[in-house]
């Protein structure tokens, strides 16, 4: 790191669980974040500017003006421009020399497990079961580590699945196939409060910079927030010896 790293970083070098060892980990790291709306805007933006060193994120969409009471990586300017170049350009506002990639598309099986292959973390900010399953079951092909969050309403949660560790679910021992479906809660179709998906989003961002630098313990079992009591729920979530997505791993 130069001078100007060393600086724009000095509040994280300090801490002892990161120090300089974590931030050098952290430049050197790659994440796919797969959708850059309310989840996928802060958590663009915590990584770029904590010094995630490349980024790809992931996602198809337009900018509309029913996102921008949420989704704080766009402005009225972005409108009509694709979401993950939107996120692209206010991250690399925050800090320009983050390597950010830009795929403004639905990423099919193929390219999805080619992508999640060449990365050393995935942030799930997608809002549908379909999109979740197909990233999961990339995630562990792969073997690299899964931060999912989700929002909708007054209600959050976050987990992480990592296939490293012999006793961590993946997402389908969570919520298996066969019970899914894209007939689930939207924003679109059931609203949301705009602080939840900010909220929700940062802590993606917290457990990513985590596993990225090695600092502390990274999350286990599925929490839920409950925005209306202000209150969390932790559950212990343990493996599904059946689960046809990890049940080999």
């Amino acid at each position: 790191m130069n001078d100007e790293a060393l600086l724009r970083y000095s509040r994280q070098i300090m801490l002892e669980a990161i120090d300089i060892e974590g931030q050098e980990r952290l430049l050197a790291s790659r994440a796919l974040v797969v959708g850059a709306g309310g989840l996928g805007s802060p958590v663009a933006l915590y990584l770029a500017a904590a010094g995630v060193g490349h980024l790809i994120l992931a996602d198809a969409d337009e900018v509309e003006l029913s996102n921008l009471q949420r989704q704080i990586a766009h402005g009225m300017a972005d409108l009509g421009r694709n979401k993950a170049e939107s996120a692209r350009r206010a991250a690399l506002a925050l800090n320009p020399g983050c390597d950010i990639q830009v795929m403004q598309e639905h990423l099919d099986d193929e390219r999805l497990n080619r992508v999640v292959a060449g990365v050393d973390l995935v942030l799930d900010c997608t809002d549908r079961f379909s999109s979740r399953y197909a990233i999961n079951a990339a995630c562990q092909r792969a073997g690299v580590p899964l931060v999912s969050g989700a929002a909708i309403r007054f209600s959050g949660q976050l987990a992480v699945f990592d296939p490293h560790d012999p006793v961590s679910p993946c997402y389908a021992c969570l919520y298996p196939p066969e019970e899914g479906g894209d007939e689930e809660l939207r924003c679109a179709e059931s609203g949301v409060v705009a602080p939840l998906v900010g909220l929700i989003g940062c802590f993606q961002a917290l457990e990513a910079v985590k596993l990225l630098s090695g600092a502390g313990t990274p999350h286990h079992g599925l929490s839920t927030f409950d925005g209306l009591s202000g209150q969390w729920r932790h559950f212990q979530v343990p493996r599904d010896p059946a689960c046809p997505v990890c049940a080999e791993r």
